[in-house]
């Protein structure tokens, strides 16, 4: 997912929260604006952070399985020596 789709995509959302609250109260949808605007900042301001996140968290994962992967090769090794010890 890009950057810009997730700012969009989370901007979208505001913007539709914004006029479901105003219409929950009977209010005109386009009277004020500035709340819209409002609205949409906050809510790409948060998905420009659920990006970096998103990011943050591969990488970390990535790191995570590979180390695991080391350990779990590790541990094969030294069973197989330990099967081939008994074997003999």
């Amino acid at each position: 997912m890009t950057l810009i789709s997730t700012i969009l995509g989370f901007s979208a959302f505001g913007f539709g929260a914004r006029c479901f609250q105003l219409g929950l109260q009977h209010r005109p949808i386009f009277d004020a604006p500035a709340g819209h605007l409002y609205s949409v900042l906050a809510f790409g301001g948060l998905g420009y952070g659920a990006f970096y996140a998103e990011q943050k968290q591969s990488v970390m994962l990535a790191e995570k399985k590979k180390a695991l992967l080391e350990i779990r090769q590790k541990e094969q090794l030294e069973w197989d020596s330990k099967k081939q010890a008994h074997a003999v």
